[in-house]
């Protein structure tokens, strides 16, 4: 099994070190366009290898998609990082650019290849990623709602004071600071409604706070996250490779699933060894599908920036 990581930065070697961590695949390939970056992260994680007890091949190259080739998974994490007071939207004209081309190369060297788009804005992304290639839609996959997802856990693990494997919980919805939509109504510890433990208040504040998780790390940070990022990218890049059928809300292309056309957003979804193998419909409260509507919208307004 072959993994491809484009982009050695922050977030792209964070994925490539969790991946590797995992042991189940037997390649890693990291790629960059800056010379040696690529090279150097490789050499730096694999020497890692003996202590950290695992097999995985990590592999860096400078621009040459060749050294992709027959890539069973490719994980797209190359773009500007946002900046303080940036938006994802704000990054589109460069990041759309970087992105066509990568899809473009990886899939001539990895015809058969599953595409995770992680460059934000990640469902714009996503859905260029379709435009620009022949792919089934099962096989390009949308970074976004399982790192916020995450974030939901933590803030309302936090709120709760529970341990974090006490929670569940699930994001849907836009990758952004405004589109994000936490199922609030649905989140649970111990298969008991959070709403049982919290106010109505309490838990409108954990959405918003995880609405603003990227965004607050970003102000922290001075740059984009990338441990959590790295980890999302790592357990979905495995529920494909080992076939898990694990549930995932992923930006998926949707063709009247939750009443939307033509559109890459958030919603649950098996993933296995095809990629996306099912999009789950769950019913949503009147007030959910109001604001799966209006993130919708605000998705459908920045995917009108692109040039396809």
């Amino acid at each position: 099994m072959k993994v491809t990581i484009v982009g050695a930065g922050a977030v792209g070697a964070s994925c490539a070190e969790y991946i590797a961590i995992k042991d189940f695949a037997s390649e890693v390939v990291v790629l960059d366009i800056k010379e040696g970056l690529a090279e150097g992260k490789a050499m730096d994680l694999m020497q890692t290898a003996s202590l950290n007890g695992f097999d995985t091949k990590i592999t860096g190259v400078t621009n040459d998609y060749s050294k992709t080739a027959d890539s069973h998974i490719a994980v797209i994490t190359s773009g500007i990082p946002r900046k303080p007071g940036m938006t994802r939207e704000e990054l589109i004209g460069i990041n759309a650019g970087i992105v066509k081309t990568v899809a473009t190369n990886l899939i001539e060297h990895s015809p058969n290849v599953i595409l995770m788009v992680v460059s934000n804005p990640m469902d714009t992304m996503t859905y260029l990623t379709h435009k620009i290639t022949d792919l089934p839609k099962n096989r390009i996959i949308g970074m976004g709602g399982a790192l916020d997802s995450a974030r939901f856990k933590y803030r309302l693990a936090e709120a709760l004071e529970a341990p974090i494997s006490d929670i569940d919980g699930m994001v849907i919805g836009g990758h952004s600071d405004t589109g994000m939509v936490p199922l609030t109504a649905h989140a649970t510890r111990n298969s008991i409604k959070v709403s049982e433990f919290l106010s109505e208040e309490r838990l409108n504040q954990v959405a918003e706070d995880t609405k603003v998780g990227g965004a607050t790390l970003t102000k922290l940070l001075g740059t984009s996250a990338w441990y959590a990022p790295g980890a999302a990218v790592s357990a979905m890049v495995q529920a494909i490779a080992c076939d898990q059928k694990k549930m995932f809300p992923c930006s998926a292309l949707l063709e009247g699933e939750y009443g939307l056309e033509d559109i890459c957003i958030g919603v649950p979804v098996l993933l296995g060894k095809n990629g996306i193998e099912k999009i789950v419909n769950i019913e949503l409260t009147e007030a959910e599908k109001a604001k799966m509507q209006e993130s919708a919208e605000g998705v459908r307004k920045t995917n009108n920036l692109l040039e396809v």
